[in-house]
């Protein structure tokens, strides 16, 4: 039986996702071990820190690129688990993984189970997921939002930037979401719920977001980088906090510069004169003290519609690659998910 997968053909050149860059294998079906599971993807995230890692070197050219996924058990040697299971893993892009003792590939992430009676599991790779402990740690655990202030939040419409808004809203602060399109800007309007947004697409966008923040901006959720930094940076009140979440739009630069130095050079002189508290964010250093903590608060904001979530899916892992590309350059609408199998979760 085959394991189809997309491996890394080569360390990525600069720029963004080229077909070029994934070569898709008939590959072997892995053979389970003693204290480990054998389980079939359901469901794999795209994320934008996947092209990172492509273009550091941190996946090498036959990798099978990594991914987080939702999937079930098919065979179990591991405590705790068993057949027909849902689990929160990182398979990767394939249709079949390992998880378990000495399967370290894909780095940090042990499984998760899941329980389809609580919430549809595919949320377990959004907002009941890492996705969402992004958004709650960069927002409410860095950022400390209080009631009254004003938020920016670029990428809005997002997977990660629509539960920053709302958790946001939940504080009592003040909205402002960053997006593209019109459609986009009316799902922060009509389903999100920020009080205001704005399209980094218009000519005039350094001053519309002016506008529509005439008392400054207290936090700012930092997914985009680029030209919209450029355009909050004036507006950061005194003891404003950022957290930097990612810089979207500088993952694809051609002129060989870091983004994040270019971003701490331009900003430099504007946080030391304000004061202004700038927090790296890295989710993986927030799930042991805080994971149970967000999963307990988000189901609740879920279970009593104090969050909504949109996610943008594509159906067959022959689709990755091009999910992946338009996720990285603007052409999602969400949370991206690829559907690799059938969700039997939701026939139970």
């Amino acid at each position: 039986m085959n394991n189809n997968q997309w491996v890394l053909a080569r360390r990525p050149p600069e720029g963004f996702p080229l077909s070029e860059d994934f070569t898709w294998l008939n590959g072997q079906m892995p053979e389970i071990g003693p204290n480990q599971m054998l389980t079939r993807t359901v469901y794999l995230s795209l994320d934008p820190y996947q092209w990172g890692r492509r273009r550091s070197g941190t996946e090498s050219p036959g990798d099978v690129c990594h991914g987080r996924t939702v999937a079930q058990v098919v065979q179990s040697n591991l405590n705790g688990y068993k057949e027909g299971d849902f689990v929160f893993n990182t398979n990767g892009w394939q249709e079949y993984g390992l998880t378990g003792e000495g399967v370290s590939h894909f780095g940090y992430m042990f499984p998760r189970q899941l329980d389809p009676g609580k919430a549809p599991v595919s949320t377990a790779i959004g907002v009941m997921g890492m996705l969402g402990l992004t958004a709650y740690s960069g927002l409410v655990i860095q950022c400390q939002p209080r009631a009254g202030e004003t938020i920016i939040v670029s990428a809005a419409s997002g997977g990660v930037g629509q539960v920053a808004c709302q958790l946001a809203k939940i504080a009592g602060s003040r909205v402002v979401g960053i997006a593209g399109s019109s459609q986009k800007l009316d799902y922060l309007r009509n389903e999100v719920g920020v009080d205001e947004c704005v399209s980094h697409l218009s000519e005039s966008f350094t001053e519309e977001l002016r506008e529509l923040c005439p008392d400054g901006c207290d936090v700012y959720f930092e997914n985009v980088g680029g030209k919209v930094f450029e355009a909050v940076l004036p507006l950061l009140n005194e003891g404003s906090r950022i957290t930097v979440c990612g810089m979207i739009s500088q993952y694809g630069n051609t002129d060989g510069l870091d983004p994040r130095q270019t971003w701490d050079a331009l900003g430099e002189s504007v946080f030391s004169k304000k004061n202004v508290q700038v927090h790296d964010l890295f989710v993986g250093n927030f799930v042991e003290q805080y994971q149970d903590e967000f999963l307990s608060k988000m189901a609740g904001y879920m279970n009593s519609g104090l969050i909504t979530y949109k996610e943008d899916r594509w159906e067959g892992l022959e689709s990755a690659p091009e999910a992946f590309a338009a996720m990285l350059t603007g052409g999602n609408f969400g949370k991206t998910i690829v559907t690799v199998s059938e969700d039997l979760s939701r026939v139970q």
